[in-house]
């Protein structure tokens, strides 16, 4: 099987048309449902959250994690 450079190196001299063709593929390729991923991030939201409730986990204002600018 080839490695990504090899790939990569074909890609590049592909038609623009299927170039955009192979990155449109791709990238939905990455925004696909993972039930198991999406298993674990609920399972770890809902710790998070009950945490915050509970008073053992302090949440940080968005303005401080982000700066003031991004809201004025």
């Amino acid at each position: 099987m080839e490695n990504s450079q090899e790939l990569l190196k074909k890609a590049l001299q592909l038609r623009a048309s299927e170039k955009f063709f192979l990155i449109e593929g791709l990238l939905r390729s990455l925004d696909e449902p993972h039930p198991e991923l999406d298993e674990v991030w609920m399972t770890e939201a809902g710790k998070r959250l009950k945490a915050y409730r509970e008073g053992r986990l302090i949440g940080i204002p968005m303005e401080t994690i982000f700066g003031e600018e991004h809201f004025s």
